[in-house]
């Protein structure tokens, strides 16, 4: 689930409480920080991961319970994008002035901070593209790296920027939106592959029942039946097969 700002990860909390409730169950957070070992649990009930983790480590090994759509200034139809940001005062007037900066990646395996920015350095430079790439280690840690100017370009998941823009979040004060990627299904619900089609249903309706409460701090309109994450794959495909190299 998305970590920041307060009033967002206490909403989860409580959606997540009352989705429980609606199935006579009581909602027990994962304790511990390794996710795909929460991803993969045999007992997992709900999780929300990446989209990139799902289609290239957990394919057949979960079930997807669905896809939030959200309705925010940059997400919406189920849809989200990567927000690439600079410096407020940056000389780039597009995504192409920024060739021979510093990059700032997320982690090798996120899909909005690593999958889809590749997408779009490559539409616009086929070949090596930044002089410089530090890996941050979340979306989060790569708004502070650009902030303190120890990188020129990152890509932010669009729900990750409006959840901190809409709290005027220091976080990003300072920034700016230089460009945005193709869109791409929004971050899954999942669960564990050995329940049956039927509790997958029932997760998705009481994730809806729950929600209205908690609707407007969320920006979440529903939980949609799951897209097809395969897009991703495709849009991966496109990078592999060009001359695009980070540096």
């Amino acid at each position: 689930m998305y970590v920041a700002p307060g009033q967002v990860v206490e909403a989860q909390a409580a959606w997540l409480r009352a989705a429980a409730a609606y199935l006579g169950e009581t909602w027990q957070p994962f304790e511990g920080d390794e996710l795909m070992a929460q991803w993969l649990a045999p007992d997992l009930r709900l999780a929300h991961t990446c989209g990139y983790p799902l289609v290239k480590q957990l394919g057949g090994r979960v079930k997807v319970v669905g896809t939030p759509r959200y309705e925010l200034p940059h997400s919406s139809g189920g849809t989200h994008c990567s927000l690439v940001l600079c410096r407020e005062q940056a000389p780039f007037a597009c995504l192409a002035d920024a060739r021979g900066s510093r990059g700032l990646v997320n982690g090798w395996d996120s899909n909005s901070g690593m999958n889809l920015f590749r997408h779009s350095l490559q539409a616009v430079h086929d070949g090596a593209f930044f002089s410089d790439v530090v890996v941050t280690g979340g979306h989060r840690a790569s708004l502070r790296h650009l902030r303190q100017g120890l990188g020129d370009l990152a890509a932010v998941d669009s729900v990750t920027y409006d959840y901190l823009a809409r709290d005027h979040s220091e976080e990003v004060q300072g920034l700016r939106v230089l460009a945005r990627s193709v869109p791409s299904p929004c971050l899954p619900f999942i669960t564990s592959r050995q329940s049956a089609d039927a509790e997958v249903e029932a997760l998705r309706d009481a994730l809806n029942r729950a929600l209205p409460p908690f609707a407007a701090a969320l920006g979440i309109e529903e939980v949609m039946p799951p897209a097809d994450y395969g897009v991703l794959l495709q849009l991966e495909a496109q990078v592999n097969g060009s001359r695009f190299a980070w540096a």
